[in-house]
């Protein structure tokens, strides 16, 4: 009798814990779970709750009608475990944001200082080229003085006599031994800058030049001087201020024998100012090759517009 009772207690024992694991979890039980594996795996990134929001959604929903089951339950939380490993957290949108618009900020700072550096090497050209301009006309100037104080001096000469053309004559000695004078001090200002130029004492050369040039605009050495002074400003890495400066030598000499010269090294300048100066150092090859084709530096513009390749 009492086996008989005690295999009836275990059986129905057996059917009630068969029946407690198929049974679905309760809304307490389902959503107080998916609670936990939310805060375990999700935290608190708006991108890992806006992928686990559906399926969330459905599990919690289940739970709540009482018809989601343990294996509901463990599906779930493995499924939250592949979304979301473990020590992993999303990426933040807004902070990429942040990062991206300070470089841009930074490329606009880059191109406003780039732009007033330009500006100010395009008034210096224009000074440049004024007082060269105001050169030339004092030398023509001074070209038509002199032929009409020669008239003047010829007339006088014939209507007094020879006395006082002979005073006139010592006069024009005197005068003739001052102006010897100053090209042997030009000469000197000029192979003062020269030395530097050759010792590459770059600071010393743009300084000697620079002087040489104020003193002597309208020397035969000036086209000289002023190839010099770019070439050292050139060697002394100012790159923005060498394309101006080469640039003056091709526009107020053009004629000169440095002129070629000039023009290709402004190209150079160019170069060295980096890609986005090549277009511009392409229309400078160009321009060798136009204006100046007989030249060895048409034959080298020619090769370095090989080297650039076809450009826009």
């Amino acid at each position: 009798m009492r086996e008989t009772m005690s295999r009836e207690n275990r059986s129905r024992m057996m059917s009630r814990n068969a029946s407690s694991r198929s049974e679905p979890l309760g809304p307490e039980l389902g959503t107080s779970a998916v609670s936990r594996v939310v805060r375990r795996n999700i935290g608190s990134s708006p991108a890992g709750r806006f992928r686990l929001a559906l399926p969330l959604i459905a599990i919690v929903s289940l739970g709540a009608l009482g018809c989601a089951t343990q294996g509901d339950f463990l599906r779930l939380q493995e499924k939250v475990a592949d979304l979301h490993p473990a020590g992993r957290e999303a990426p933040d949108p807004f902070a990429r944001i942040a990062s991206l618009s300070s470089e841009v900020d930074a490329l606009h700072q880059q191109v406003r200082d780039l732009q007033g550096e330009l500006e100010l090497a395009r008034k210096e050209a224009a000074d440049a080229f004024e007082e060269a301009s105001r050169a030339r006309r004092a030398i023509a100037e001074g070209a038509i003085a002199g032929e009409a104080g020669e008239g003047v001096a010829d007339g006088a000469q014939g209507a007094e006599g020879a006395d006082e053309g002979q005073v006139a004559a010592l006069a024009g000695e005197e005068q003739g031994g001052d102006s010897a004078a100053a090209p042997d001090e030009e000469l000197e200002g000029y192979q003062r800058a020269l030395n530097a130029w050759r010792s590459d004492d770059h600071t010393a050369c743009i300084d000697q030049f620079t002087s040489f040039l104020q003193g002597y605009p309208t020397s035969g050495y000036a086209d000289d001087a002023a190839y010099w002074l770019a070439d050292c400003t050139y060697k002394n890495d100012e790159f923005k201020r060498a394309v101006v400066r080469f640039n003056a030598v091709v526009s107020v000499y053009p004629d000169s024998p440095k002129a070629p010269d000039a023009l290709y090294r402004q190209g150079e300048s160019l170069l060295k100012l980096g890609p986005k100066f090549h277009e511009a150092a392409r229309t400078v090859f160009r321009r060798v090759q136009k204006d100046y084709p007989e030249s060895d530096r048409a034959v080298e513009a020619a090769r370095q517009l090989k080297r650039l390749g076809p450009g826009a």
